[in-house]
Formats: C-alpha cells, structure tokens, sequence
C-alpha cells in the first residue's frame, strides 16, 4: 500500500484522533451500552468490570445531585437518595438481579416524577434501554393522584419484566418503610390504603421474581398480624386465622395463606368505626 503520507506520521494522526474523544463522553443517539441487536434479537452486552463500576458510579452520583435538595417523609427526614440506592439494593442482594440496566433504572426511578430530569437526558447519558425502564415506572404527574394509582394498577401486568422487577423492589423499599415508621402528616387510615393499594399494583407482578415476591409476602404477613393486634373489634375474627391447618401445610405456605388474607382483612378493618376512624391528633 502507497501512503500520500509517512506511515508513521498517519499513524499518529490516527492516534491523535483517538485520544481528542473524552471516556465520559455522552452515550450517542440509539447506541444502547447494554444491548445489542442481532439475528437471534437483543441480547445483553458483556461489558468489562472497570466498565460496570464506571457507569454504575456515574449513575449514583446523577441521582444524588437530581434528589440533592429532597428527604424522605420520616420523622429523621432522611435524605431522599437513600431510597432508590436501596431499591437497587433490594434488587441484587435479595432478588439476584445483576442486569445492569435495571440497577441504573431502579437508581434513577424517580428522577424524572420528582426532579427536573427528562427522558432525553436519561438516554442520553445512559442509553435507551435504561430510559424506556424508567419511563415504564414513572407516573406522569399531570394526572390527578388518584388517577395515578389507578393507572398503576392497571399498567402493571402489561410492563416489561424489567420494570415490574423495579416495580417490585421499590414496593417493598416503601412497605418496609411504613413497617417501621409512619409517615409524617399520615394517618393510619392513610397508612391502611397504601399497603391494600401495594398489593394490588404488585399482583400485576406475579411470577417475576419469586424471592423479590415472597418478601413481600413476608411483610404483608407482619403487616396483617400487627393490624390484628391494633385492632379490638370482633371483626378480626372473621377471617381466616393466622394459623394455618396441618392438613393445608402440604399444598401452600403459611406465608402465602397469611398474604392471600391480607386484603380480606383490609375490607373488615374498613367496616370497624374503631379502626377506621383512629384516636389522631
């Protein structure tokens, strides 16, 4: 080959070029860092570790400065980015997710509901897939309240398994949440709804990720037992005991049984003047 120029001069004009781009540049238009599309169809790209970290690390430091002026609603107001850190959190010690679009998702899940962040910025620094993921879990905020969660109920079913895997971890962030502290300026009723509201949305979830759900059975069962000991009216009698029979052991869990009757005992706390109207200043 002839060269118009000296090789190495060329050489290093090429190299040159190289180095001009910056490692953390933005991602380009409809360059996905986590998938690929081929003749079988999108599959996961295998990315270095030094890689992962990166990006992951860039990820955190986003949403920390998007939620930096934000704090949770309990009574130590913590800081707001607490949360969706451990959503993601939840989703690989306790779900054995390591899909890293889904961890960037569950990290930047509220940034767009609750910061100035749009889609666009959110693909444009870390690719469509992590964009679609979080626009898939993001309530559109022009709605009223009401109608939102409504939404979310009937939306749930039809999302991606990746986003009912987020859906799934940032219910039980906010379950455990309630568990420990109300709220606030919340009420119990108010505390009552949003865990019967949970179990709804999440039943759109079922068969995603059974060790993300069977914690989620577990903190209905503490739910409903504690709701139990609240509650001293004879309506707590008529539904099924806590305690399951021997004989029912073999076809199901005692948590399931207890989780299943969860919402059963929701609709007879609502028919209790005691429990539904409690002694709140």
């Amino acid at each position: 080959m002839e060269f118009p120029v000296e090789k190495s001069t060329f050489l290093s004009m090429m190299q040159d070029k190289v180095l001009d781009v910056p490692t953390n540049a933005p991602i380009k238009e409809h360059d996905d860092p986590f998938r690929f599309v081929d003749s079988c169809g999108t599959s996961n790209k295998a990315l270095p570790n030094e890689d992962l970290l990166s990006v992951v690390l860039k990820c955190v430091n986003f949403a920390a400065i998007k939620h930096s002026k934000q704090r949770r609603k309990d009574m130590d107001q913590t800081p707001y980015i607490n949360h969706p850190i451990g959503v993601a959190n939840i989703l690989i010690q306790e779900g054995d997710v390591y899909d890293p679009a889904v961890i960037l998702a569950a990290i930047l899940h509220d940034t767009v509901e609750d910061t100035n962040t749009t889609f666009e910025e959110i693909e444009q620094e870390f690719g469509p897939t992590v964009s679609r993921i979080v626009r898939e879990v993001t309530d559109d905020k022009k709605l009223e309240k009401h109608e939102r969660k409504l939404l979310q109920i009937k939306n749930t079913p039809n999302k991606s398994h990746e986003a009912k895997l987020v859906t799934l971890a940032d219910k039980i962030y906010n379950l455990r949440d309630l568990l420990s502290s109300t709220p606030v300026g919340w009420t119990e009723v108010r505390v009552r709804e949003y865990f019967k509201w949970a179990k709804q949305v999440i039943s759109g979830c079922q068969g995603t990720n059974p060790k993300l759900e069977k914690a989620l059975d577990m903190i209905f069962v503490q739910r409903l037992k504690e709701a139990k000991d609240k509650c001293d009216c004879t309506n707590k009698y008529n539904i099924r005991s806590a305690s399951v029979n021997e004989s029912e052991k073999s076809e199901t869990s005692c948590d399931q049984e207890e989780s299943e009757s969860f919402v059963s005992f929701q609709s007879n706390l609502e028919n209790c003047q005691k429990c539904t109207e409690p002694n709140e200043k």
